[in-house]
Formats: C-alpha cells, sequence, structure tokens
C-alpha cells in the first residue's frame, strides 16, 4: 500500500511504521499515512515558528487564498471522491462539501484583504491630547489544528484558510480515520496555490500523541473542533494558550401548527440523516405541538423510509455507512436503551446487510423523554426523536433543557412566535423555518455552554488568531 506522506516545511515525510485507512463502508484499505512521532511535531512546529520571522504580505496571503480557491473548483472531482471514499460520505455529499469549502477560501481571501485594526480618539481625554492612537492586529503565532473526521476538507479549510488570511503558520493535525483529504489540501495550497514551505505542516499522529502538540511550548494557539469532552480537555491542559473550541449538540427543531408538515419533514429527514447524522449540528430532537404531531411522525416516517441507504460512491445515495462499526454498535445502543426505557420506534432501528459492517437504517423514536440519551446527549448517528408538547412555551422550554448550545430552529408561520424563539433559545444560533443542521461559510458559527467557546466563519476565526497592538504616536 503507497503511503501518503505527511507535508513538513513543503517536504515529504515518512516514517518507519504508517497506519492504514479504511473505506467506512466496504471496509477496504484505501491508503495509508506516516505514524507521526513527538519529534515529528517538534520539527513542525518548529518550521512554522520560524515563518514568523518571514511574514507574507496581505496581498500575498490574499492571493494565495484565492488562488485555492480557484484551484478546488478545477479538482472538485478528485477531492469529492478522497472524502467519498475514506469518509464513506454520499458522492453528491461530498461535492457540496468541496464547493463550500472553495467558498471558505474566497471568503479568506476578502478578510485577509480587510482585517484591519481602529483609530483609537486618544484626544477624548486630557491626556491624549495631541497623540495619534491607533490598533494593529498582527499574527498570534503558531496555530495548532485540530480537525474531525466528519467534514474532512471544510472544516479543515475553516481553520486554515483563517490562518492564512491572518498570517499565522499551522501545524494541522487531521482525523486519523479521514487523514487523505487534508493531505490532498496541503499539496494543493503549495502546488496550485503558491503557499510558501513551511506555513501549513501537516502532521498524522494518533490523539495520544497529538497532545504534545496541544501542549507545546511553542504553540501560540489550538483551534479544535470535535468532541465536548475532547475540547474542554483541551483547554484544560492548555491553560496559558488560546484554546478555540467547537463542539458538540443534540440540536432542537420546534414545530408550530400551520406550518406544511410534508415539506418540514423532508427537510428534517434530509438534517438528521445526512452523512448518516454525523454532524454537531444534525438534527436530533423534535419538540412538535400536541395537535400536530401525530400527522407530523407520518411524514416525518415517510421522508425518511424514502432516503436511499447505500454506497456511498452511488450517485443515488443519501445515507451510507458510520465512521466505524463501533459507532454503529454505540448508536444501535441508544436506541435500544430508548426503546427500553419507554420510546416507540416509528421507522428504522436495525442495520441493514450492507457494506462489510452493515448500514443502520435512518430510525425515528417518538415518546422520547429528556432523561434518555437520545435526547440528552449527542448521538452523532441517524437517529431523531420527537415528543409532544402542548405548547411553544413548553417546546422552548424542553429545546433549552441541555447543556449543550450549538444551533436550534423553529418552524411557524408566526413572525412573532418565531422572534421570541430567537431570544429565548439559549444556542449560538438559531434558525426560523429552516433546519439548524444548515449553515453558509461566511456567517459566525459557534455554541455556548457544552458546545464551545468560540465563533467561526473566516472573519471571526480570523480575528481570534490576531492579537491587538495599540500603538500610540506623540509627533
Amino acid at each position: 500500500m503507497t503511503v501518503t506522506p505527511m507535508v513538513i516545511d513543503g517536504r515529504s515525510v515518512t516514517t518507519a511504521e504508517a497506519n492504514e485507512v479504511h473505506s467506512p463502508f466496504d471496509g477496504a484499505t484505501v491508503g495509508a499515512v506516516p505514524k507521526a512521532s513527538a519529534a515529528d511535531i517538534d520539527l513542525a512546529v518548529k518550521v512554522a515558528r520560524e515563518r514568523l520571522a518571514e511574514p507574507l504580505r496581505t496581498h500575498e496571503r490574499a492571493r494565495i487564498l484565492d488562488r485555492a480557491a480557484t484551484a478546488l473548483g478545477e479538482r472538485a472531482e478528485e477531492f469529492a471522491r478522497t472524502i467519498c471514499t475514506e469518509a464513506a460520505k454520499p458522492i453528491r455529499t461530498a461535492r457540496v462539501e468541496v464547493e463550500r469549502a472553495a467558498d471558505t477560501f474566497r471568503f479568506a481571501a476578502a478578510v485577509a484583504r480587510t482585517l484591519t485594526g481602529e483609530m483609537i480618539p486618544l484626544d477624548a481625554s486630557a491626556p491624549g491630547a495631541g497623540r495619534l492612537g491607533y490598533t494593529l492586529r498582527v499574527p498570534i503565532g503558531v496555530v495548532a489544528a485540530i480537525t474531525p473526521f466528519n467534514v474532512p476538507l471544510n472544516l479543515v479549510a475553516h481553520k486554515v484558510a483563517p490562518a492564512i488570511a491572518a498570517g499565522c503558520p499551522v501545524v494541522l493535525k487531521p482525523a486519523s480515520a479521514t487523514p487523505l483529504t487534508a493531505l490532498l489540501l496541503a499539496r494543493l495550497l503549495t502546488d496550485d496555490a503558491g503557499l510558501p514551505p513551511g506555513w501549513l505542516n501537516v502532521i498524522t499522529c494518533d490523539g495520544h500523541t497529538a497532545d504534545h502538540l496541544v501542549t507545546h511550548p511553542d504553540v501560540a494557539m489550538v483551534t479544535f473542533t470535535g468532541s465536548a469532552a475532547v475540547g474542554w480537555g483541551i483547554g484544560a491542559r492548555a491553560p496559558r494558550k488560546h484554546v478555540s473550541l467547537e463542539l458538540g449538540n443534540n440540536a432542537p427543531v420546534i414545530v408550530d401548527a400551520g406550518t406544511d408538515l410534508t415539506d418540514i419533514a423532508r427537510r428534517v429527514a434530509a438534517a438528521a440523516n445526512g452523512f448518516a447524522g454525523q454532524s454537531c449540528i444534525s438534527v436530533q430532537r423534535l419538540y412538535v405541538l400536541d395537535s400536530i404531531a401525530d400527522e407530523f411522525t407520518h411524514a416525518l416516517v415517510d421522508a425518511t423510509d424514502a432516503l436511499v441507504v447505500g454506497d456511498p460512491a452511488d450517485e443515488a445515495t443519501d445515507v451510507s455507512a458510520l465512521i466505524t462499526p463501533e459507532d454503529t454498535a454505540r448508536v444501535l445502543a441508544v436506541i435500544s436503551d430508548a426503546v427500553a426505557a419507554g420510546a416507540e420506534l416509528a421507522t428504522g432501528g436495525h442495520v441493514l446487510d450492507l457494506g462489510a459492517h452493515g448500514v443502520l437504517a435512518p430510525t425515528v423514536l417518538t415518546g422520547v423523554t429528556a432523561d434518555m440519551e437520545v435526547s440528552a446527549s449527542e448521538v452523532f448517528g441517524p437517529v431523531v426523536g420527537v415528543t409532544s408538547c402542548a405548547s411553544i412555551d413548553e417546546a422552548i422550554n424542553r429545546s433549552n433543557d441541555t447543556p449543550y448550545g450549538l444551533q436550534a430552529g423553529i418552524f411557524t408561520t408566526d413572525l412573532r412566535t418565531g422572534l421570541d424563539a430567537a431570544h429565548r433559545l439559549r444556542f449560538g444560533g438559531v434558525t426560523i423555518n429552516e433546519v439548524p443542521t444548515w449553515r453558509a461559510d461566511q456567517m459566525p458559527y459557534g455554541g455556548v455552554g457544552e458546545s464551545g467557546n468560540t465563533k467561526e466563519g473566516p472573519a471571526w476565526a480570523a480575528r481570534n488568531m490576531t492579537v491587538e497592538r495599540m500603538v500610540v504616536i506623540n509627533p
């Protein structure tokens, strides 16, 4: 099996040992990557730190980002096929991810051209009279970026592109399950976009070894997307660093009476099961008014059963395998525990005989209560639970009954109801007449509570990767 090298200082780096990458759907070995050590991390950080003494000019950073967006468009199918193969993301969904990643680079290019400080009116006080004051935005330093398996291109782009815009060199640790896409992107940035060596170094190591990157004294900032437990653990181990966390969720959706239930059910089914529910904003909890609960549930079951389950490379497929067989067993256990506790299985709840290890059928549960794990935790699988409520007030209160707070949604024909919900739902983002799984790459995106401590989106991330320096001139 050919080993795809790591990238350090623009060079291809291999190691004595390698880790294989397997297709989650059919189990085939699709590649291999070096098994990096702490010494490899030391070298990558050293190279990145050295680049800080050779800053890229603003116009250079912007042009690199523009060229990256163009190159991604030209190589879109290559990237989509790589994502599909190593992540089992349905090919149509993978193509959308590539399109979004190109947009992320375009928005970051705009940020590079406009990222600036501000004038400070020092003469607003008597001691400041005659003095000029302004702030500069300067790079925070070496950025360690740790990314998850579920969006192996665009979530890498959401860290790397803003870092380039801000003038920060990066050491990237991609998910062990999906490193090939990140390595392909690193080569595109160097070969097609003209990013000089050392500004993006990609290390393929296991999670234990990655802790050396998190605690490295020459890393100024850690940006992490993944589970809440791991993320807050990183924050605890790096108390003197700037740690940016985008973490989990159990996204709720409220459905009001008088809405188009068939259309909402179709959209919810897609949002709950896209990439087998492996998204931090996958719809998981549904709060539906009593008067429409039965009708909506029937529509949701029909929409869920209409999804095509199978080979991710098939153009017709909507849902494919979870990332590992262990995750399939874990989600199946969550479903079984809910049924044992009194929930009812409306559809799904079983493993289909597809691929090497089976594919979990998209699942709808009714009668879900707040104490069930399927409601209280982040499932990260193709499962949605329906709970009927007497009022919108009850639905909002139930939605807020969670330690998470990334995004939530409400469907209603009453604008006043929607705006009231936007003010009362304790989440980083609220969508009205849209599923909370929806995200535009230029918007501020991030949660509260257990869901994180940051806002992503190139403009917000790039500012987060800079420090504000005050300049005072006494002519």
